[in-house]
């Protein structure tokens, strides 16, 4: 069977449709969107597809009938009426300077004008007045109603985020652009917006205060990203051909994709969501890479994760949350959770009704993290923080553990010092942050336990490894060795075997760290 032709980097509808690229169909939510309500607001991840909803969009209210068939939209839609599409794709408006903005705003605009016939000049910033005027203008000529559709709303801000006094002006300038969308209610037929942060409605849209803001709509949850059904029902041939390429069985490859893709949930109830960049990339090219978090990882977001001395375990383990704790404007927040949850790099784990419990949504988005927090507990070079985790591994694999160590030992003695940053969670979050990005190389690393959360568990094909580590005052070698056996921390593992069906060898490290020498001091191994 011939494998699916995906579109990689591909979010133009037409190009998808007519080139032959594999679509997940999502035009039945397109036509439930389109039929309820007049104005909407969606924030998703970047990559989730956003920008092929949008294009979407504005193929179905541009009456392409032709490019729906075969799709749920083809049975739906009887009556096909077109409408006049003002798509504004803010990703192109980028700050770098104010100069470098108005050219950005002028050019998103002036395509428009010109089609409209509207007499306008770059040295024309009142962006929501010309917005209005094109709106008018396509009504007038068309006789017809019209559609705005927003791509990534708030690129502009984002790019200014960490920038406060600059944040201000931009935050206005894109306020007044939005400012006619609801004045001109009466000849608008749809609005749809999308993002990835959440702004305050009195901050951006402060006369858009009508928006339907579908976020965390259980019904439209899944209308970006791939679901698990839909993985599982429509990609097969794909994911056995993933499995025969990494010597892995279907199910084995299925629980990878899982393991590194899957585990966003956008609402209370909503669905297992893969990223789909990733996943389609995966299964394109029949490897198990970080394809989303290689695209890159807004340093404001782990700047703030260091400034506010967060524990990244607390993200792993997972965070008891409100609504108002992640659910919430941007640029009010006094901590990084609502960014980083409305970035992708958090996701709902779970919600008894009362309570949400947010955490890091799969391996990739994990390691990923963690990896870019590096920099902020270690070295800068990247290079440095990479090699000791290689060397680090390879000592692990090869079951040398005094090797492992004394890496261990001469990393940490070399980190340069800094008195501000290099207290007791600065040392607990690098061990944290080194085990976690040893995963993609060992079987796992884990570190729950029935009786309790030992510091770090790793599992080779061949062993098991469980690390406790004392701090100062807070015991010796012998001591963490003791905690191990007091809590039961090996005993999860006694029955597991390697691939040849022999017991893996069970070892358990105790490890002192040195604050006066901030490195390890002794360790004992049993």
């Amino acid at each position: 069977m011939a494998l699916k032709n995906f579109p990689i980097g591909i979010q133009d509808f037409t190009s998808i449709r007519n080139e032959g690229f594999f679509y997940v169909d999502k035009t039945d939510l397109v036509y439930k969107l389109t039929h309820t309500s007049k104005y909407y607001f969606l924030s998703r991840p970047r990559r989730f597809g956003k920008s092929l909803l949008i294009s979407t969009l504005q193929c179905y209210f541009e009456g392409r009938k032709e490019l729906f068939t075969g799709l749920a939209m083809e049975r739906l839609e009887t009556e096909w009426k077109k409408y006049p599409v003002i798509r504004l794709d803010m990703s192109m408006v980028k700050y770098a300077d104010q100069e470098k903005l108005n050219r950005n705003f002028h050019a998103v605009l002036k395509d428009y004008e010109t089609f409209y016939g509207i007499e306008s000049d770059l040295s024309n910033h009142a962006w929501g007045t010309r917005l209005a005027e094109i709106i008018k203008a396509a009504h007038t000529q068309s006789g017809k109603q019209v559609v705005v559709l927003v791509d990534e709303y708030d690129t502009p801000i984002l790019d200014t985020m960490d920038h406060p006094d600059i944040l201000f002006d931009v935050r206005n300038q894109v306020r007044d652009l939005y400012s006619p969308l609801k004045a001109l209610g009466g000849i608008l037929r749809f609005v749809f917006l999308t993002g990835i942060s959440k702004f305050s409605q009195l901050s951006i849209f402060s006369e858009l205060n009508n928006l339907n803001v579908i976020t965390m709509n259980d019904d439209y949850a899944a209308i970006c990203g791939i679901t698990k059904e839909e993985l599982l029902s429509q990609m097969q041939p794909e994911i056995q051909a993933l499995a025969d390429k990494q010597g892995m069985t279907y199910d084995e490859a299925v629980a990878a994709l899982q393991r590194q893709y899957d585990g966003y949930h956008f609402s209370e109830n909503s669905p297992d969501i893969y990223n789909p960049f990733s996943l389609i990339n995966s299964l394109s090219e029949r490897k198990l890479a970080n394809y989303w978090f290689a695209t890159g990882t807004p340093t404001v977001l782990t700047k703030l994760v260091s400034k506010f001395k967060m524990d990244p375990e607390t993200f792993n383990v997972g965070l008891p949350a409100t609504l108002g704790m992640f659910d919430a404007p941007t640029e009010t927040a006094t901590n990084p959770i609502p960014m980083l949850y409305q970035s992708g790099y958090l996701t709902i784990r779970n919600f008894d009704g009362f309570e949400y419990v947010l955490g890091f949504p799969n391996e990739e988005v994990k390691v990923g993290f963690c990896g870019s927090l590096m920099p902020y507990y270690a070295f800068e070079d990247v290079v440095a923080n990479d090699s000791f985790v290689l060397a680090f591994t390879r000592a692990m694999r090869g079951g040398k553990l005094e090797d492992a160590l004394l890496q261990m030992r001469a990393f940490f003695s070399s980190i340069p010092y800094n008195a501000e940053r290099q207290d007791e969670n600065h040392y607990k979050t690098l061990f944290f942050l080194i085990f976690k990005l040893c995963t993609p190389y060992l079987v796992r690393t884990e570190e729950c336990s029935a009786a309790g959360r030992a510091d770090a568990v790793v599992e080779t094909a061949d062993a098991v490894y469980v690390f406790e580590f004392k701090l100062d005052a807070n015991g010796t070698a012998e001591d963490a060795l003791r905690q191990i056996d007091d809590k039961g921390y090996l005993v999860p593992y006694t029955v597991t075997k390697a691939a040849d069906g022999t017991p893996k060898k069970l070892f358990k490290i105790g490890v002192a760290f040195d604050a006066e020498k901030r490195t390890l001091g002794e360790w004992k191994i049993a």
